[in-house]
């Protein structure tokens, strides 16, 4: 017998019993499903519960996601990183408005024809909203199955992921396929967790789970190591208004490219020489602003801030001077330049 065929009823009845209560289970509408599942790419579920009832108070419907303006698509994102994932989304509603008159796709191969829809995420909309008897392989199922069945093989190579589809394909029960595929997802991330030991006491699998009968759950998953991140020496400049409204000046990231599109306190790699003469910036007094570090998937961003007064007519062309409220409600600010929002909180 396949172990895995084992795992239907545990694993259900598990689910039924445990299952946090999050708000696009308790309204599993196809929208609903989507926007929750591209927001918790690369983020955990409770860095996500606010965003997503944010989210849904504006864009209450895929025909407000399409309709919305960047800017605020972007300010209600902020914070969540990956920033292309939201315009995915807007590109997506808009296929489905212009496409398919307002109406989600209902197949899993038609989802896949959207922005920023793959494999995992058709397959999730496809079982929970729609019960089509698909599964939704992300990091977590990889795992679970990887441990469960003592798969020794590298989990980040296509083929084990398709290896394993298949193998789900053929066990996922017909009557209940969501379920299925978000208690796949909740074991993994809170019983047969990632990084420190997996929780098997608690594990409706632990019967039959070959990781746990071998002792080798520590060794289960197999994962080629990530490729080195670049690092990046970068000044940053927080530049404010001399003697008037308290403002500080931001500009607009390029349209292609990491943070495209985005607003910036104005920064520039630390081997470039004399950045604030080049832009036309001519400060009347500076000071220094500390240091930060964001992490990035492959660039490392190691940043000192140096704080700048300017008269009020010396912007350069194309930056905008913010308010507090303005930077508040209007700009989407990536959390890259969060070691520095104190400074700026505290002189606006």
């Amino acid at each position: 017998m396949n172990i895995l065929e084992q795992l239907p009823i545990p694993l259900l009845s598990w689910y039924r019993e445990n299952a946090r209560t999050l708000p696009w289970r308790s309204a599993p509408t196809p929208y609903h499903v989507w926007v929750s599942e591209i927001m918790l790419q690369q983020t955990r579920v409770a860095a996500v519960l606010g965003y997503y009832q944010r989210f849904m108070e504006a864009l209450p419907t895929v025909e407000a996601l399409a309709g919305v303006e960047e800017d605020v698509l972007m300010k209600l994102w902020q914070g969540l990183g990956y920033y292309n994932r939201a315009r995915n989304l807007q590109k997506a509603a808009r296929q489905i408005v212009d496409g398919f008159a307002g109406e989600f796709p209902r197949t899993y191969e038609t989802l896949l024809s959207l922005a920023g829809v793959g494999e995992y995420t058709a397959g999730a909309i496809a079982s929970i909203a729609f019960g089509v008897s698909v599964p939704a392989v992300d990091g977590n199922v990889l795992r679970v199955v990887s441990r469960i069945t003592g798969d020794d093989s590298d989990i980040s190579r296509p083929e084990t992921k398709a290896r394993m589809r298949e193998a789900l394909l053929q066990i996922i029960p017909r009557d209940a396929p969501g379920d299925f595929n978000q208690a796949m997802m909740e074991l993994g991330a809170t019983v047969c967790v990632p990084n420190g030991a997996p929780n098997c006491d608690n594990c409706p699998a632990n019967s039959f789970c070959a990781a746990f009968l071998q002792e080798k759950t520590a060794q289960l998953p197999v994962k080629a190591p990530k490729r080195a991140r670049r690092t990046e020496e970068r000044r940053v400049f927080l530049i404010f208004v001399q003697n008037g409204e308290k403002r500080v000046a931001l500009r607009r990231r390029p349209a292609r490219g990491l943070l495209a599109g985005l607003w910036e306190y104005p920064n520039e790699l630390k081997a470039v020489d004399h950045p604030l003469e080049t832009w036309g910036v001519h400060p009347v007094g500076t000071q220094y602003g500390g240091v930060g570090k964001h992490i990035f998937t492959h660039i490392e961003w190691h940043m000192t801030a140096q704080i700048v007064y300017i008269e009020e007519n010396d912007l350069p062309k194309g930056w905008i001077w913010a308010d507090r409220a303005a930077l508040r409600r209007d700009y989407a600010v990536p959390n890259a330049f969060q070691s520095f929002a104190h400074l700026v909180e505290e002189r606006l």
